[in-house]
């Protein structure tokens, strides 16, 4: 384990809250003491200290003192991952960093209103949620024969290898299909207008994994590659191949996602439910990816939303409460970012041996979700994870965005574990 830093040490020491804590922060930085070569933002409440991972404002600031890192932000949903926190934002020059996008690249929320009644809804849940299950492959299941050719929907694989390693992990047959852990599809209902909303929540799937893999131990020159924070130069031919690698996989992602809402869309016109979903009113965003900003700066985001000025995002919560439509508000501090949740309390090991499966059923059946409960989900239950509405406040509070409505889950799909 490493040291405590000065900066661990006045917290602990000092009990300062989270205000006083970042304030403290700069103050060292303005007199001289070299913490970090960047500039760091936190987002975090000062009232709520106790929700606050430590570890994660540790791996950020390890992060930030790489030489390349020219801003860093923490989104008020951060916890520990591997190399940069999840819901770490960093800005880079010249340089990108495979680790800190992660492994699922594309990862993000898509959400579209449809013309399907609530009522109807509300009455066939459970041949609708058998239904879903029929038409969407799960955990790391694939269609049995591909549903399209994402290569002629995308254009060509940009690679050799990254062609190997898509090919090897099925990746026209993973297209359209959604994963496990915290990957969900739901169907819920608008608060401002009764409307029907899918969300959806998934990633690249196999082939983004391999693809990310593959260029860490690139950087890296090791296979752990994920201890540490080894970038690429974007001007060298591994750094451009990265790059294209990461674009074709992030396009991957948003039509897995699209995909699915298709799919979705035919589960209920299976059982003879009238309605469609209106695609006109898609959102679609990743929030594990690395993109130029208008400074020529990387922008890496490991669970973290893009929230320019009035771009639309989706910020879910738990299986429980459902996810708000954002609009950014371009919050410089925050490199134009929001959450990409509410953020998790307790580990998945730490979920499954502390929270109750007759509590998880009983908050499900109070919420009135349809949902898939046994102990395979558990380390998915609402006691998992913060309170996604003291998240979204938080986010008012700091400028970062403004809630546009709230979708309430009626229909809740996950891996089943």
């Amino acid at each position: 384990m490493k040291q405590l830093t000065v900066f661990d040490r006045a917290f602990l020491e000092e009990r300062l809250n989270l205000s006083a804590l970042w304030q403290w922060f700069f103050e060292k930085r303005s007199q001289g003491v070299k913490l970090s070569a960047a500039s760091i933002a936190g987002f975090f409440s000062g009232q709520h200290p106790e929700q606050v991972d430590f570890a994660s404002i540790y791996q950020l600031m390890d992060a930030a003192s790489e030489g390349f890192v020219v801003r860093a932000a923490g989104m008020p949903d951060m916890h520990q991952g591997y190399a940069l926190p999840i819901g770490g934002v960093v800005a880079t020059q010249d340089v990108v960093v495979p680790a800190w996008v992660g492994y699922d690249i594309g990862c993000g929320m898509c959400a579209a209103p449809t013309s399907f009644s609530v009522e109807e809804i509300l009455a066939n849940r459970q041949l609708i949620f058998r239904s879903i299950y029929r038409r969407i492959p799960v955990g790391t299941k694939g269609h049995n024969k591909p549903i399209v050719d994402p290569e002629r929907e995308l254009g060509k694989l940009p690679d050799n290898k990254t062609r190997s390693i898509y090919k090897s992990r099925h990746g026209d047959r993973q297209c359209g299909t959604l994963g496990g852990g915290n990957h969900f599809i739901e169907i819920g209902v608008a608060d401002s207008d009764q409307r029907v909303w899918i969300v959806l929540h998934s990633g690249s799937r196999g082939p983004g994994h391999g693809v990310a893999g593959h260029f860490m131990k690139l950087a890296s020159s090791s296979s752990k590659a994920k201890q540490g924070h080894y970038g690429l130069s974007i001007d060298s031919a591994e750094g451009q191949s990265y790059l294209a690698s990461l674009d074709w996989m992030t396009r991957f992602a948003l039509l897995d996602r699209r995909l699915m809402l298709e799919s979705v869309e035919q589960a209920l016109q299976d059982i003879d439910l009238a309605g469609e979903v209106c695609m006109d009113e898609l959102v679609n965003r990743n929030h594990n990816h690395a993109e130029p900003d208008a400074n020529g700066y990387y922008i890496h985001r490991k669970g973290a939303t893009h929230a320019e000025d009035g771009m639309a995002g989706v910020i879910p919560g738990d299986m429980s409460r459902g996810s708000y439509l954002v609009r950014g508000l371009g919050n410089a501090q925050a490199l134009n970012s929001s959450s990409h949740g509410a953020g998790r309390k307790l580990g998945r090991r730490q979920a499954k041996q502390q929270l109750d499966i007759e509590q998880f059923r009983t908050t499900m059946q109070q919420a009135n979700v349809q949902a898939c409960v046994t102990p395979g989900t558990l380390d998915e239950a609402p006691g998992a994870y913060k309170d996604i509405h003291d998240i979204i406040a938080l986010q008012i509070e700091y400028g970062l965005i403004e809630q546009v409505d709230r979708i309430r889950p009626l229909i809740n799909i996950k891996e089943q574990g």
